[in-house]
């Protein structure tokens, strides 16, 4: 073996290590900033590739969505400069972002101790564990499903709840965004209650359909977040500046025309190709096997407490506009009862920005999926940024399944499931 070839494996043996220690992001501050015109938006996308001690949390979309902004500590003074010199408006949220990390990362010690519960967040594997022991304890009605693998080898495991033969699917997706924790969690939450809650009408609603739930789209940056980055966003393919791209842009609808970045370190990375993500093409090939078989897609997000229905990458409205205005209108109504959390509801394209390459649209237009919606969870506006507290999971868990539970019967209502 050459001494150049023992070099190179050592500086990847060295990588390897740097790339496991925790990124920490003390002294970081989370800016809120809303941008209110187009050369508002070229900049913030300018700053997102070639500035450093930036990390943006949001993808940067339209006029009048705020995109959250880590600011590094030597980069503060710039930065706001910057803003205040083209006038863009801004607020600071957080003073210091890592005292939330590390609030979240005692929570998560905590909760690995315990039992498989909805007091706090756990780990892919945790997550595994509990679908095996599902499978084991109710074996007539659970099987646990594999939709494919990761770029670094993991399965994309998920579970089917089937009470009889003949019935007709919904698919609930969790996790393509990795430092959207609650996404995953509130899978698991649904597909506890699908298993276990014992009210009648819940009973009788629930076992008329057959489950596809698959708690975590995007396994390796979910793991990433847990031991190097809680930060990350995209998958973990390798690129020739930066790594990742946006599995949720990468989709072969629309890809890469409106709301996508072709900059590999933008977090709203479209990807090389359409379905250049193996996360993506895997998950598209075993949900065509299911074409025909589901009538219900359901994507899980955070944050901003919106109910969001096709399309997000063209603005035109989606053929059954009008019953997906219906159906949401009864599943944002049933959501407030509980807590009175409100809901902005409307087209992914008009209610929250225009995004090529989406899961939902691709599952919409090409497995001419029906009822299609996407829920961007818990909070409405936070200093977290994204990072929504372990002890708003149950009643984020609560209220969603309660607003669930109206979409699918006024969906049966119009006629969707005869």
């Amino acid at each position: 073996m050459s001494r150049f070839i023992l070099v190179i494996i050592c500086i990847s043996l060295l990588l390897g290590t740097f790339r496991s220690t925790p990124i920490r992001y003390d002294g970081y501050r989370l800016y809120r900033v809303l941008p209110q015109r187009s050369d508002h938006l070229q900049l913030l996308a300018k700053l997102e590739v070639e500035s450093t001690g930036l990390v943006f949390l949001d993808a940067i979309s339209s006029p009048g969505n705020y995109v959250s902004i880590l600011v590094a500590p030597e980069a503060i003074d710039g930065f706001v400069e910057i803003l205040r010199n083209h006038k863009i408006i801004h607020e600071l949220a957080e003073e210091n972002f890592q005292h939330i990390l590390d609030t979240e990362r005692v929570e998560l010690r905590k909760t690995s101790a315990t039992s498989y519960d909805w007091t706090g967040y756990h780990t892919l594997n945790e997550t595994y564990d509990w679908l095996e022991s599902l499978a084991k304890n109710h074996p007539n009605q659970v099987e646990v499903l594999l939709g494919g693998r990761t770029y670094e080898g993991r399965q994309i495991r998920g579970v089917k709840v089937s009470f009889k033969s003949g019935n007709k699917g919904i698919f609930l997706e969790g996790g393509i965004h990795a430092n959207e924790w609650i996404s995953p969690a509130m899978a698991t939450y649904i597909l506890n209650e699908i298993l276990t809650n014992s009210e009648p009408n819940i009973r009788s609603l629930v076992e008329r359909f057959d489950w596809y739930i698959f708690p975590h789209f995007n396994p390796d940056g979910y793991v990433y977040t847990h031991t190097t980055d809680r930060l990350w966003r995209k998958t973990r393919s390798k690129g020739l500046v930066c790594d990742g791209a946006d599995p949720n842009r990468n989709w072969g609808f629309r890809w890469m025309e409106i709301g996508a970045s072709k900059e590999e370190c933008s977090s709203n990375f479209g990807g090389k190709t359409e379905f250049s993500e193996v996360e993506a093409k895997s998950l598209s090939e075993y949900l065509l096997t299911l074409k025909g078989k589901i009538h219900t897609y359901i994507s899980f997000h955070a944050h901003g407490q919106l109910l969001m229905y096709p399309y997000a990458a063209i603005k035109e409205n989606a053929p059954n506009h009008e019953h997906l205005q219906r159906i949401g209108e009864a599943a944002v109504r049933a959501l407030s009862k509980r807590y009175g959390t409100q809901y902005t509801l409307g087209s992914t394209y008009e209610v929250i920005y225009p995004a090529a390459g989406s899961s939902p649209d691709w599952v919409y237009s090409t497995l001419n999926v029906p009822v299609v919606f996407t829920y961007e969870l818990r909070p409405l506006k936070s200093s977290n940024g994204f990072i929504l507290p372990s002890s708003q999971i149950l009643p984020s868990g609560l209220e969603t399944f309660d607003s669930l539970l109206s979409l699918i019967a006024e969906a049966d209502s119009l006629g969707y499931y005869s």
